[in-house]
């Protein structure tokens, strides 16, 4: 098996502390993650494609476009998200389900480069609200104003959506190029909504406590305010209250162990090092292109965790060195069927077309990246990564011509 019950007693202690949980004490000896070191990884994990576990995937529907996101309902159905601006339901998680679009006003979404509609979470309690959250690129007219999230109501027969909150929480800041929009909701252990977001191709931003880009948010899901425990609840500032963690450049996946609660962000880096990482509250992971205000322009050459700038900055739990797979989304694989699996971080990588299997030591870091033949290549490239309830794990490619959602199984 992947993880001792020891170690896994570790990272949960890890995840109860980043997220001001209680009742969860780390054992003796406890390094790394635990005690908040910032040592860095000392260098990228080889991928292997040797040994690799043996995977089947089906193809669940095609015809789409730029798949960014996917929903589970409690009747087995699937809302999805295309980043052109477009929802759509899926009529199962099985190979040949039916593709019904949504109608949903999404005159508003702004359209551009890697900005549109994006990430989606379905409400825990979608079985009495029917609420589902969106994450777009927002226009005014024609004018790109910001970033927000959006809640809907699905009708009973799923053809429709209203939106209930718009915003839920807007002003996170956007690119008229749509550089680096993020952004990926994901619900936490808690109940809470934690959403990645992106720098915007802004050099200040991500060091900026007071701008809501280049950050993971902890959001309270029924309100759109800051979730409670917040390291920055008492912060004047009301975006900062918002800010769970800071210092990314592009979160395009946030993952939550469901046995530990323990959070990992997938973000992009610039023509090295994308990076995983082991998220912790109130910490700063290490992304300055503006090198503390001393240069202008959007600084590339600068590390993605900064560490001479910035000491106590968070080390990825896992870098690409070059080069970088542009990873995206992300899931823990849970279940006995999945055998040896059970436990491992799954990676979507957009530029790389490869699924990242990545199996974790007890601080939380990564010890082994394997590739499955049958995610290779062999779709293109991969966006949406997430479990169903099923134990199945889906994915979604971004190819922009007869997309595909992905059913992956244990052989």
């Amino acid at each position: 098996m992947l993880r001792t019950t020891a170690s896994r007693f570790v990272v949960a202690a890890v995840a109860a502390a980043a997220l001001g949980l209680t009742g969860c004490t780390a054992p003796d000896g406890a390094t790394s993650a635990e005690t908040g070191s910032s040592a860095p990884v000392s260098a990228p994990t080889p991928l292997a494609r040797t040994g690799t576990p043996e995977l089947r995937a089906s193809v669940v529907a095609g015809g789409l476009s730029h798949v960014w996101d996917l929903g589970f309902l409690p009747d087995g159905r699937v809302l999805l998200t295309q980043r052109d601006g477009r929802i759509a339901l899926l009529s199962s998680t099985k190979p040949g389900a039916t593709v019904t679009p949504v109608d949903a006003d999404q005159s508003d979404v702004y359209v551009r480069g890697e900005g549109g509609q994006m990430g989606m979470v379905v409400h825990p309690d979608f079985a009495e609200t029917r609420r589902f959250t969106t994450c777009q690129t927002h226009m005014e007219g024609s004018t790109p104003t910001d970033v927000r999230l959006v809640t809907w109501q699905l009708s009973a027969d799923g053809r429709a959506a209203t939106r209930v909150a718009d915003p839920l929480v807007g002003g996170m800041p956007i690119n008229p190029s749509g550089r680096h929009s993020g952004c990926r909701p994901t619900l936490a252990s808690d109940g809470t909504l934690l959403v990645g977001t992106g720098d915007t191709a802004r050099a200040a931003i991500p060091q900026d406590l007071t701008s809501l880009g280049g950050k993971v948010l902890r959001i309270d899901l029924a309100t759109g305010g800051p979730a409670p425990g917040n390291p920055f609840a008492d912060a004047g500032n009301p975006a900062q209250r918002l800010v769970w963690n800071y210092g990314h450049r592009n979160v395009q996946g946030v993952a939550v162990d469901p046995r530990s609660g323990a959070a990992y962000s997938a973000e992009h880096g610039p023509t090295t090092d994308d990076e995983v990482n082991l998220l912790r509250a109130g910490a700063n992971y290490g992304w300055d292109p503006s090198r503390g205000g001393t240069v202008g322009g959007y600084d590339e050459s600068v590390p993605m965790t900064d560490l001479q700038r910035f000491p106590d900055a968070v080390s990825a739990a896992w870098s690409s060195g070059s080069p970088v797979e542009a990873v995206s989304g992300a899931a823990f694989l849970r279940g006995p069927q999945w055998g040896d699996l059970d436990g491992v971080l799954a990676v979507g990588a957009l530029r790389g077309q490869k699924l990242l299997l990545m199996r974790l030591r007890a601080d939380g870091t990564v010890d082994q990246v394997t590739i499955p033949p049958a995610l290779d290549g062999a779709f293109g490239r991969l966006r949406a990564v997430r479990l169903a309830p099923d134990g199945a794990l889906l994915l979604s490619t971004s190819n922009g011509a007869d997309d595909q959602v992905l059913r992956i199984d244990p052989v």
